[in-house]
């Protein structure tokens, strides 16, 4: 188990790239199970998720080749069924494979999923969804178990109780691709990562239209090709690196980034004080002379995302006023506000909202990641914070960042890596 060592205050220089989307990646590395050739991956991050995922996809008998950041993917064993226990509870995405292996091999045995632990994150819209294309499914002994004799095109509504769902939108959305007829799903998910797993099963020889806005229409095919497809840039990774150079104050160019992804940060940066310069593939950042509060809510996409919460908080601790960050996509997406105030953040809780009064400095302290964007607003705050700071199971942030410690190195941060 390793830990970060971080020494701040941090000045950093010079421009850094993002990598390939995690939450695109994973998906797209689903859907290669409804395939009946040969799939190339490109842009995928060097991170744990993707290898968790690359061993579970060779539990269900697919052959995975990696080497740099391409992945190819092929069908070896396709009589194989089963996503087991110790593999799916690393990751809550792996319960994406229940929908491809459904449609592509009439029966999925997936793992109830694991994660990070945000509060309550049911898949019944997954397979409320599935069912109304035709599937019969069952939870028996911790494992969802699905059959169907064959999918058929449904109309179906996905929207949840904190808005659409992007996973159990991925989930309908790759099953429907080979059922019989037309599927029409209302409230789907508009995230980018599910424009872009339409665009990569649309490269396979699927028929979907609409994804990037709440109703898509996917017309069933009886099989799907290979395809060779470039992952788009992470959004949250770029934002995580937009954010490194907003809290120092540093004047860093973050390249590899679409634009329109980041509206909603780029707002509130502005809002806080920190511009960003528009470069053709990214952002230039122009630190704030001080920084202003703001009030936040999460949305679904186009919103401000819950994923960048945490990290706008490590913003705003040090912002000359009172903030107040409300957090409506994930109820128990807080484990970053305790350790946070060990660092001598004033911030309390009241409810789903958080009040955070901004303080001048922040001061090393040791603290621990508890899931993956808490971790690495650990790490963002580290940079800022004076002193020493010991981040530790640094695991969580490997799950979703790649090398994230020597990339910043790269700008002249003073963190180093240490085996606990």
């Amino acid at each position: 188990m390793d830990k970060f060592v971080i020494e701040g205050p941090a000045r950093l220089s010079g421009e850094i790239h993002v990598q390939g989307s995690k939450n695109a990646s994973l998906p797209m590395m689903a859907a290669t199970v409804l395939s009946t050739g040969t799939c190339t991956l490109r842009n995928v991050p060097d991170i744990w998720d993707v290898d968790t995922l690359s061993r579970i996809l060779k539990e269900v008998g697919m052959e995975v080749d990696r080497r740099d950041h391409t992945i190819t993917v092929a069908a070896s064993h396709p009589s194989k069924c089963v996503a087991p226990y110790d593999l799916v509870r690393k990751m809550r995405a792996s319960f994406f494979l229940l929908g491809p292996l459904l449609a592509s091999r009439g029966h999925a045995t997936v793992s109830y999923p694991g994660g990070c632990v945000l509060g309550p994150r049911p898949v019944d819209i997954h397979i409320k969804g599935l069912r109304m294309l035709g599937a019969d499914i069952k939870l028996e002994h911790g494992y969802v178990t699905a059959q169907a004799d064959k999918l058929r095109g449904a109309e179906i509504y996905l929207g949840g109780p904190n808005g659409p769902t992007a996973g159990g939108t991925y989930n309908v959305m790759m099953a429907a691709a080979l059922a019989e007829g037309t599927t029409v799903i209302d409230g789907a998910s508009c995230e980018p990562e599910v424009e872009e797993l339409a665009n990569f099963l649309n490269a396979m020889g699927a028929k979907i239209s609409g994804a990037g806005t709440h109703r898509i229409v996917i017309e069933g095919v009886p099989s799907l090709a290979g395809a060779d497809y470039s992952v788009m840039p992470d959004r949250m990774d770029a934002a995580t690196l937009i954010f490194a150079g907003a809290v120092t104050a540093s004047p860093i160019s973050v390249r590899g980034v679409v634009h329109r992804h980041l509206a909603a940060v780029a707002d509130k940066l502005s809002t806080i004080g920190v511009r960003l310069e528009k470069l053709s593939d990214g952002y230039r950042v122009l630190p704030a002379e001080a920084l202003s509060p703001a009030d936040v809510t999460t949305q679904p996409y186009p919103g401000f995302q819950t994923d960048v919460q945490p990290i706008l908080c490590s913003l705003l601790t040090l912002a000359r006023g009172i903030s107040i960050v409300t957090e409506r996509i994930f109820e128990e997406r807080f484990t970053h506000v305790s350790e946070l105030a060990r660092m001598g953040a004033r911030i309390r809780m009241q409810g789903s909202s958080l009040i955070i009064e901004g303080v001048p400095e922040l001061s090393g302290a040791p603290v621990m990641a508890s899931d993956l964007r808490g971790g690495a607003a650990l790490v963002v705050a580290a940079l800022a914070a004076k002193g020493v700071t010991e981040v530790n199971r640094v695991y969580h942030v490997d799950r979703g960042y790649e090398a994230l410690d020597q990339r910043l190195k790269k700008l002249g941060a003073k963190i180093a890596r240490v085996e606990v």
